[in-house]
């Protein structure tokens, strides 16, 4: 089974690391492929750049197998729509391999007005990440799709190639990418927010308002 979580990661950091491991192990697969997206449909332009976020990713998980890194995303031009990634990824592994997408409920929540949204069952399973917030609308979309097309345990979607959707509940580190750049641009340290190379790479390259020399 291959399973991709998407974000910008701008910057990753370690809320984004340890959900990645809590899904490795919550869905039985030896990896997680980490998708950086080049251009965000549905919200402003990243600060970083493309490349840059890559770099940060990269430093991020170096030392961690179970995870890697594919940057197709960021290979294309214009924005990164999710369809567009799994029509590719459908190719490549085939008409029978389980291939699994990520997401959180927040983003979810608009997910019937993500475009292709009714091919993204027909291509792969859906994983919906539970993130503090308000409830899905119990008469929208997406709450009927986990209705109707929901199923109980992860090992239910090693089952089939694609068509179902799993909403898990993994314990959450309390981190935003939002509050590490306000944090970075008022001067304050980010440290043990984020890996220690990506905050060190932050300085290097003076991201986020970073003083190429402060204290680290």
């Amino acid at each position: 089974m291959h399973v991709i979580y998407g974000g910008t990661f701008d910057p990753v950091h370690h809320g984004h690391l340890r959900l990645a491991i809590e899904l490795r192990e919550c869905l039985g697969v030896s990896e997680i492929s980490l998708v950086p997206c080049h251009i965000p449909p549905h919200r402003g332009s990243t600060s970083a750049s493309s490349a840059q976020r890559l770099k940060l990713l990269q430093l991020a998980i170096a030392d961690e197998a179970g995870l890697v890194v594919d940057d197709r995303e960021l290979t294309r031009q214009g924005a990164s729509f999710t369809a567009d990634t799994l029509r590719q990824l459908r190719e490549e592994l085939g008409a029978q391999e389980p291939l699994v997408m990520v997401v959180g409920t927040d983003a979810f929540a608009g997910f019937d007005r993500w475009r292709d949204w009714q091919r993204i069952p027909q291509l792969a399973h859906v994983v919906v990440v539970k993130r503090p917030g308000p409830e899905l609308d119990p008469e929208g979309v997406p709450a009927k799709l986990l209705r109707d097309h929901g199923v109980s345990a992860a090992d239910q979607l090693h089952r089939a190639p694609c068509g179902y959707f799993l909403e898990l509940n993994p314990p959450l580190l309390d981190i935003s990418a939002t509050g590490i750049r306000e944090r970075i641009r008022s001067g304050r340290s980010p440290r043990y927010l984020l890996p220690d190379p990506v905050w060190r790479e932050i300085r290097c390259l003076g991201l986020y308002g970073a003083c190429p020399d402060g204290n680290f």
